[in-house]
């Protein structure tokens, strides 16, 4: 079994597996000289209170030299759902397309000892590719996590367990396609569709739900110039920051044209914008999530995704049952 297995989608596990080779190679080159500015190691310059002198030259340097690599690994979120979609689209589809299934089914082997088979190598695969490629880059990222924070929309979608979980959806969405809709190349485009609108979703709508956010709040200080109102900011760098702005005294929040109009006020004024918000009790606030929440949040999302890749299981399981004829 392990060797027809082996034969049927050797393709796809040697062309992923080359994809996946290629990136991971470039990005330990990049990385080693990344890591190399910072002579006591990224971690050391971690948060507010490590960023010296030293430290602000080398995130200076890292961001001249590899922000635009950075830049480009925003988009390397579709290489989990790439690994699952290539190797779960065919698991099924491909033998309901060429007719393979009315010998594979009818031989010693039973169809559901068959299935559950391809289900675990296939799977196996897809969770070894996609966290072999996450741990080369969390790594790779460390020097810019050290500034950043993990909870960047670039960060949190390519490092800890969620890449694995959305490759198991994937994977599941794939398999589950290809059953129903008995083609490879619809099945990946079902996979890839779907797990664009369910990444998004999580991400906008469910993820900042996850805990309730924290809410920080400090007067504006009345010292500084002009150009800094509104820079200083209470939660650290590395904290998700859900919304932001100013209140009152009395703690509304004002809106934006409230505090254009105080801004405003103080030019006509000729007063420093600081000490004229500050003056009438103007408080700055945060919602946030603290960065410590980081493996929380990457624990319930990776749950929920997986969570529905095992329901999506279930289905195929199901399909198979009832022989898809």
């Amino acid at each position: 079994m392990t060797w027809l297995i082996w034969r049927q989608h050797r393709t796809e596990v040697c062309v992923l597996g080359l994809l996946v080779g290629a990136f991971g190679i470039a990005l330990l080159v990049l990385g080693t000289q990344a890591h190399d500015l910072f002579p006591g190691g990224p971690a050391r310059c971690a948060g507010e209170a490590g960023v010296g002198e030293a430290c602000a030259a080398s995130f200076r340097r890292l961001d001249d030299e590899y922000g635009y690599v950075e830049n480009l690994l925003a988009a390397f979120y579709l290489v989990p759902v790439v690994i699952g979609a290539f190797l779960g689209a065919p698991l099924l589809a491909r033998e309901l397309e060429d007719g393979t299934w009315q010998l594979a089914w009818t031989q010693a082997v039973p169809r559901m000892r068959w299935l559950a088979a391809k289900l675990v190598a296939l799977a196996g695969v897809t969770v070894v590719l996609t966290g072999m490629f996450t741990a080369v880059l969390t790594w790779f990222r460390q020097p810019f996590d050290a500034w950043e924070g993990r909870f960047q929309y670039d960060a949190f979608d390519l490092e800890g367990l969620v890449p694995v979980a959305y490759a198991l959806f994937a994977f599941a969405v794939a398999t589950a396609a290809g059953a129903i809709l008995r083609r490879s190349l619809p099945a990946f485009g079902v996979a890839f569709g779907a797990f664009l609108a369910a990444r998004m979703s999580v991400a906008l709508l469910a993820r900042p739900a996850y805990a309730t956010p924290l809410t920080a709040m400090e007067p504006v200080p009345a010292g500084g110039p002009t150009d800094q109102a509104g820079h200083r900011f209470v939660p650290g760098v590395a904290d998700w920051v859900i919304e932001r702005g100013y209140a009152d005294a009395t703690g509304h929040r004002l809106s934006s044209v409230e505090y254009y109009e105080l801004e405003d006020a103080a030019n006509r004024a000729g007063a420093n914008v600081n000490q004229f918000l500050h003056s009438r009790g103007i408080q700055q606030f945060g919602v946030y999530h603290p960065a410590d929440r980081f493996w929380t949040f990457q624990l319930i999302e990776a749950a929920v995704f997986v969570a529905v890749a095992a329901i999506l299981v279930g289905v195929v399981v199901w399909r198979v049952r009832r022989r898809i004829l």
